[in-house]
Parts: structure tokens; C-alpha cells; sequence
């Protein structure tokens, strides 16, 4: 009780009550949290979340996973339409986004038209893949058909497509790899 004033201790006693009650599974809901199509959630346990997190799934079928001890921070925004898959021990900072859907299409044949509205634009989905012992930083935006290896650390404010190995440092807009772990060594080195 030394970090939380006496109305955060209780507002927390509430959340912990409301998560055992409606999330057995996770380990601390904090709420307010929006769940659209809560159907298509698998794994979980163990989870922790901040406040106001709003996560967008199918609802027919089963498009996020997530592994064991996650801890996404407050305004964490996921979408998962056709499958997002999220490690154990993955910690995610607070006001990331990460989505295997995208608005429109954009290159190749077929693209999206300016003159169609955003909306209605076609829905383009690819597979997103966060290994496990991610730390993601803070205002991350993972884009669809990312797979992200074991290990990783993923700088702030990075916006990341693409495929990145195990134990790497990911950082920019577009993310890139800047380093990655040397067991032989023990330390993080560059990639040059």
C-alpha cells in the first residue's frame, strides 16, 4: 500500500474482485477494458492489463492468443480478425497498437480506390506473431503479418512490419533490427 493513495487501493481491490468474478484466468483486469467478440480469445492466463485497453477480435472464431504472464499497459489497442498470437511473459508499455488488419489495399493489383471511403474499403488480414519474453515499449504499433521473435526488445514509438529473429533490438519508423543478443558474449551487440 506505500505506492497507491487509499481511493487506488481500493479502486484496485475492486478490479482484483471483478477479475476473479468475470476473468478467473488473468491475474488483475483494470477496468474500464472493451472486449468486441471475447469468443475469439484463447489463453491468457495469468494476464494484467491497464485501463481503457480495447481489443477487436472476429467473434466466430479463434483469432488471439495469449500466452502466459502477458502485461499489457493502459490504452493497449489489439485487433485480431484472422490471428494475432502473443507469447508467455510478453510486457507491453502502455498506448500500443498491434493488428493483423489492415484498411485497403495499397500496392499489387486490385488496390483501393481514394475515392472509396476508408470504411469501406476492402479488409486486408495477415498473421501477426510476438514470441515469447517480448518487451514491447512505449506507442508501438505492431502492423499485420509481423512475426517477431523470442527475446526481443522493441523500441519506443517504433512502427514495425516485417520479420525480425530471435533476440533483437528493433527500433525506427520502419522498425529495424539494431542489435541483437550474444550468448558467447553476454551482452547485446550491433549489427553492423
Amino acid at each position: 500500500m506505500d505506492n497507491y493513495s487509499m481511493s487506488e487501493f481500493f479502486s484496485n481491490m475492486f478490479y482484483f474482485l471483478r477479475t476473479k468474478l468475470f476473468y478467473r484466468k488473468c491475474r488483475f483486469i483494470r477496468f474500464p477494458i472493451y472486449i468486441r467478440g471475447k469468443k475469439s480469445i484463447s489463453g491468457g492466463t495469468g494476464l494484467t492489463t491497464g485501463r481503457f485497453c480495447r481489443i477487436e477480435l472476429d467473434g466466430h472464431k479463434k483469432t488471439l492468443f495469449i500466452g502466459k504472464n502477458c502485461e499489457f499497459g493502459d490504452m493497449t489497442h489489439l485487433v485480431a480478425l484472422k490471428s494475432v498470437h502473443i507469447g508467455d511473459n510478453v510486457l507491453i508499455a502502455s498506448k500500443c497498437f498491434i493488428s493483423d488488419t489492415d484498411h485497403g489495399k495499397y500496392s499489387g493489383e486490385e488496390c483501393s480506390s481514394p475515392e472509396e471511403a476508408p470504411k469501406e474499403r476492402i479488409l486486408i488480414s495477415q498473421d501477426v506473431s510476438i514470441g515469447n519474453n517480448v518487451w514491447i515499449g512505449e506507442n508501438v504499433v505492431i502492423l499485420s503479418g509481423t512475426n517477431i521473435g523470442n527475446g526481443c526488445v522493441i523500441g519506443a514509438n517504433s512502427v514495425v512490419r516485417g520479420n525480425f529473429d530471435d533476440n533483437e533490438i528493433i527500433v525506427g519508423s520502419p522498425a529495424h533490427s539494431v542489435k541483437k543478443y550474444s550468448y558467447d558474449e553476454k551482452k547485446w551487440k550491433k549489427i553492423v
